[in-house]
């Protein structure tokens, strides 16, 4: 009755899980690449303001010229 509660605690097969042993230097792996978490970054320190109309007429629609 042993035998059988701890056969249940044994793999179904004794074939190993990875194909590539971890300490063989020459195994091929995955290449290895850089990729900066901060690369889009733009300092948002405070400077001076500029007049707000200026700023208003570069992001309004342009008006329609059928008119």
């Amino acid at each position: 009755m042993t035998a059988i509660v701890l056969s249940g605690c044994m793999p179904a097969t004794t074939a190993p899980l990875a194909s590539a042993d971890p300490a063989d230097p020459a195994a091929k792996v995955a290449r290895i690449g850089y990729h900066s978490t901060i690369a889009p970054y733009r300092s948002l320190r405070p400077v001076t303001p500029t007049p707000w109309p200026e700023r208003n007429d570069g992001v309004a629609p342009q008006p329609k010229s059928d008119r």
